[in-house]
């Protein structure tokens, strides 16, 4: 307990202030369904979620101490830590349960229940936050000053610089409200196309950029070499792969495509060719990519989770401090009890108690390896795909060997594959939220009640989400790609059913190879390949304004703020625009988005709708530089 002594929190364990709160409990339960379904929309979109931590706390900061007038930097924790929970199960939920969705359009199965998704989402974010209680003492205490944390961190610094809390919340309104009339205008009215595409006479390839918001965002916060790395997946798949295909095969039809291919791209032009076999070629690279990144992390999360078990017999924090305290062991224990008996008796997870106990097991392992590993690379980095894919493997492989292989051991699979992605997740979520509450100096026993709070409250919204976007638009489609469900569901048919176009899968598979051996990243690589080529472009441009401010001879502080003004701006665009595209879902859902649509009444020429949605993109990259550089020239 070494550290522990040498470290003074902000607030000392005997000072007692408002934390767990009426108006923080509600504060954080809004925040979390929120950003829970803005980050599920996003995530459907563009295959990447961002963290909701920082623009929960300055949401927090801005109401609790600007509105409100208190002063309690551990209320606006709570907030947080709450309104976070949301986004992480979103994530983990939006990489599996579609696949259900999608084998129900096929007809193999009933539609889940929204009941059943809850469930599933519910049982896995619970089992998150209890798996990482017992490693808070050994992970947050005990290795503080080895484990960076990086978002948990900035999360604290973010709440610490409390004078500019009402500034900088009012950033995160701002990209709330431009978005959300941004996407309003886009693709509520539709007053413009939402991409610009560019075709090359006599070449198969294509060219262009989407002009969303949120998705020019995510290449802002993601930074220019992510970005880069999934534009350059783009410009193989749209401009050299799509090309390759109609020149070889213009007279061919070849599975899975049911016509002759330059037929396809008569009708259709590239985006039918991707539809048909670039997508299997994108889900070849991001299995190869999640298992690679998962191989490459396993000396570290071997170590890791000898490490924890390790430091776990030292025991709980337990002591009188009020920093010291943590949730019951006997609590958690009978609680991981209960929970693994529901996941044998829900009938949505077609499993024995034993396979339950297995899910449990390997849950375990996971979240333990997600909590630390998020304490040395970052939330971002963490391989929560790689470890589904793995999962998914190893369930339906066990499931097909026990004769389980039909209808019933599909959706077995994606259900045990969900709820280790979601715990992985929330694990990872909860490790950051508990170390920004350990350098504030928050209470852990509450924090760790509002985690499960905050999980309680998205597992809830889940469900009515992926209900609305599957109801409006359709998982798979160019509205929602979906890829990581994609790649679910192909990899549990391929295993299942041995059915799928190996030649193109095995294609992406080694093209992801060539790419790790000359050192690049491969997910989003692999991302880049599998999604639209317009959609990876406009993230390019948010990676570009990015670099500007990265390569600005400016005084370093002030870059820093610059740079901390976008993040909030674009992390406010994300949410505003991901809320206003669940509106647009039920208007879709009620037949009121054809009243409202004045695309076909305009009827402009090409090149005028064109125009239209350049200066529109312009206007939005405009209105991050205002609420960044000229927001602080003009202070």
């Amino acid at each position: 307990m070494e550290n522990k002594n040498q470290f003074k929190p902000y607030i000392p364990a005997e000072k007692v202030t408002p934390e767990f709160t009426v108006t923080s409990m509600v504060m954080g339960i809004l925040l979390a369904v929120i950003f829970g379904a803005a980050n599920a929309y996003l995530g459907l979109r563009v295959g990447m979620t961002v963290s909701a931590s920082i623009p929960a706390a300055v949401i927090a900061m801005g109401v609790i101490r600007v509105v409100m007038r208190k002063n309690s930097i551990l209320e606006s924790n709570m907030v947080q830590t709450v309104g976070s929970a949301g986004e992480s199960l979103a994530a983990g939920a939006i990489f599996t349960l579609p696949a259900l969705f999608l084998w129900a359009a096929e007809g193999r199965m009933d539609k889940p229940g929204i009941i059943e998704i809850t469930l599933i989402a519910l049982l896995g974010g619970l089992l998150g936050v209890l798996f990482m209680v017992p490693l808070r003492n050994a992970l947050i205490v005990k290795e503080h000053g080895v484990l960076p944390y990086p978002e948990g961190t900035a999360c604290a610094e973010v709440l610490l610089a409390g004078e500019e809390g009402g500034a900088n919340a009012s950033t995160v309104f701002a990209g709330m409200g431009l978005a959300a009339v941004f996407k309003f205008v886009i693709d509520g009215i539709k007053l413009v196309p939402s991409e610009i595409s560019v075709r090359v006479k006599g070449y198969a390839g294509e060219l262009g950029t989407q002009i969303y918001p949120a998705v020019m965002s995510v290449g802002y916060i993601c930074g220019p070499k992510i970005s880069s790395y999934m534009f350059a997946g783009g410009l193989v798949s749209w401009l050299v792969l799509i090309p390759g295909i109609v020149l070889f095969g213009e007279n061919l039809t070849l599975y899975p495509g049911t016509a002759p291919i330059g037929e396809m791209y008569a009708a259709g032009g590239a985006s039918a060719i991707w539809g048909s076999y670039i997508r299997y070629i994108g889900a070849g690279a991001l299995a190869a990519g999640g298992i690679i990144s998962l191989i490459k992390s396993l000396p570290l999360i071997v170590r890791t989770f000898r490490d924890a078990v390790k430091s776990m017999k030292g025991g709980m924090g337990s002591g009188s401090e009020r920093t010291a305290q943590d949730l019951s062991m006997k609590v958690i224990l009978v609680s991981i009890g209960v929970l693994t008996i529901l996941v044998w008796l829900v009938p949505a997870i077609p499993v024995t108690l034993l396979g339950a106990i297995i899910v449990v097991i390997f849950g375990f392992f996971f979240a333990t390896v997600s909590s630390r590993m998020v304490g040395l690379v970052g939330s971002s980095n963490n391989p929560v795909s790689g470890m589904a894919i793995a999962t998914l493997l190893i369930a339906t492989i066990i499931l097909k060997m026990t004769g389980d292989n039909g209808v019933h051991g599909m959706q077995g699979a994606i259900a045990i594959g969900s709820i280790i992605c979601i715990v992985a997740a929330i694990a990872g979520d909860t490790s950051q939220d508990l170390k920004t509450g350990y350098l504030l100096g928050a209470t852990p026993k509450k924090q760790q009640i509002g985690e499960l709070v905050g999980v309680t409250a998205a597992a809830f919204a889940i469900g009515g989400v992926l209900y609305l976007l599957d109801s409006a638009w359709g998982f798979g489609t160019e509205e929602l790609g979906a890829p990581q469900a994609m790649l679910m569901k192909m990899i549990i048919e391929g295993v299942m059913e041995n059915n799928l176009p190996w030649a193109l899968v095995f294609m992406g598979v080694f093209l992801a190879i060539a790419v790790e051996v000359v050192g690049i990243p491969v997910l989003p690589f692999a991302i880049g390949v599998y999604l639209p080529v317009q959609l990876n472009a406009c993230i390019m441009v948010g990676g570009l304004i990015r670099l500007c401010y990265d390569r600005m001879h400016k005084e370093e502080k002030e870059k820093e703020r610059i740079i901390s003004d976008g993040i909030l701006y674009c992390s406010g665009m994300i949410a505003g625009e991901g809320l206003v595209g669940i509106l647009l879902a039920l208007l879709a859902v009620f037949g009121v988005d054809a009243v409202i649509d004045l695309s076909g009444k305009l009827n402009l020429p090409a090149a005028a709708a064109n125009i239209g949605s350049l200066v529109v993109f312009a206007l939005v990259i405009l209105s991050v530089l205002k609420f960044s550089i000229w927001r602080k020239k003009k202070a």
